[in-house]
């Protein structure tokens, strides 16, 4: 009964190594490769949220981080990523019969440039944008924001590391 257990055993951990490495996050990463950078991206918009890209720059990291197993580094990174905010903008997405706002969206855009020092064909250069909605009788302020912002993020560092790394 023993025998049968452990060839049983054999037998799953074959398959599994046939398989190659699997990833509960999809990511599709070179095991040459070993470490990342993030560089600052700089808020280049028309209109200017303070610590806006500060606090991209550490969603970004932060996602890469628990998604992978790589190392941050400041420099000489296998992956960079690199680029600038481009869009911050709050506009009017639906209109009520005295010429209000019923519904307000903000738009965050970055430009991200990619480099993959082990496979340079999967480097890009790609414009990511995401939007979060909220009632036009509210001002975006206080816990709304960083719940708008937090959402933005969420979403836009998602899409960044698919396009890099899980290469949807």
């Amino acid at each position: 009964m023993a025998l049968k257990h452990y060839f049983l055993l054999f037998l799953i951990s074959i398959s599994a190594t046939a398989c190659g490495v699997y990833s509960f996050t999809g990511a599709k990463v070179n095991p040459n490769t070993k470490t990342f950078q993030v560089n600052y991206f700089q808020n280049n918009s028309t209109l200017i949220e303070p610590g806006l890209d500060l606090d991209f720059t550490n969603a970004l990291t932060d996602l890469l981080l628990n998604q992978t197993n790589l190392s941050l580094v400041k420099s000489n990174g296998d992956l960079v990523y690199e680029g600038e905010i481009t869009e911050y903008r709050i506009s009017p997405t639906t209109a009520t019969a005295d010429n209000t706002a019923a519904q307000n969206r903000l738009t965050i855009s970055v430009n991200v440039r990619f480099y993959n020092k082990q496979d340079e064909e999967s480097e890009f250069e790609k414009r990511f944008s995401f939007f979060y909605d909220y009632a036009g009788t509210s001002q975006l302020i206080g816990t709304q924001k960083v719940t708008a912002i937090d959402e933005i993020f969420e979403r836009l560092t998602q899409d960044i590391f698919n396009a890099s790394l899980a290469q949807w």
